[in-house]
C-alpha cells in the first residue's frame, strides 16, 4: 500500500515530457546534500538535470554526483516502515520507532549522499568501489540495525 502511494506522488509530481523535474522529495534531498556539504566549506550547488530525472549535485562547479528517485531513501524508508508493522509491537511504540526511525533513515541517507559527493571529488577513480559497496552498505546497514533493535527491544516477536 506504502508503495502504491508513493508511485502515485511521483506520477504527479515528476515531470518526463519535454523538460525533466523531479518531484520534491528528491529536489529536497538534494537541498539539504548541497546545504550539508556547504557546511563543511565545500562551494555546492544543485540543480535539475536537462535531459534526465535527476539533480546533479556540483562542487566548485564540477559535476560530480547525481541524485536520482532511487537515492532519496523513501523506498527503503517503505521497507523499514513494513518491516515495523510486520513485526509490530505496542501501538504506541510501533508508530514512534517508524517515525523516528524513517527520519533517522532520511538524515543518515543525505549525510551519505554527501559524504559519497566529497569521496567521488577526491577519488573519481573509486567510484564503482564508492557507489556500489560502501555507501550502500551504510544505508541498508542503518536499517538492518534499526530492525534488529526493534526485534530485540519492542516488537511482540523479541524472546
Amino acid at each position: 500500500m506504502l508503495f502504491a502511494i508513493y508511485a502515485t506522488y511521483l506520477s504527479i509530481f515528476q515531470v518526463k515530457k519535454n523538460i525533466f523535474q523531479c518531484a520534491p522529495l528528491t529536489t529536497k534531498v538534494a537541498d539539504y546534500t548541497v546545504y550539508v556539504l556547504n557546511m563543511f566549506g565545500y562551494n555546492a550547488a544543485s540543480m535539475q538535470h536537462k535531459s534526465e530525472m535527476s539533480i546533479k549535485l556540483l562542487v566548485n562547479n564540477q559535476y560530480i554526483a547525481r541524485v536520482i528517485e532511487g537515492c532519496n531513501s523513501i523506498s527503503i524508508i517503505i521497507l523499514f516502515i513494513a518491516f515495523i508493522i510486520a513485526f509490530s509491537g505496542p501501538k504506541k511504540a510501533t508508530i514512534l520507532y517508524a517515525f523516528a526511525g524513517s527520519i533517522f533513515i532520511y538524515l543518515i541517507n543525505i549525510l551519505r549522499i554527501a559524504f559519497l559527493t566529497i569521496m567521488l571529488y577526491k577519488f573519481p577513480n573509486q567510484q564503482l568501489l564508492l557507489h556500489n559497496l560502501v555507501f550502500p552498505a551504510i544505508i541498508y546497514g542503518t536499517t538492518f540495525l534499526l530492525w534488529i533493535i526493534w526485534v530485540q527491544k519492542f516488537s511482540y516477536h523479541k524472546k
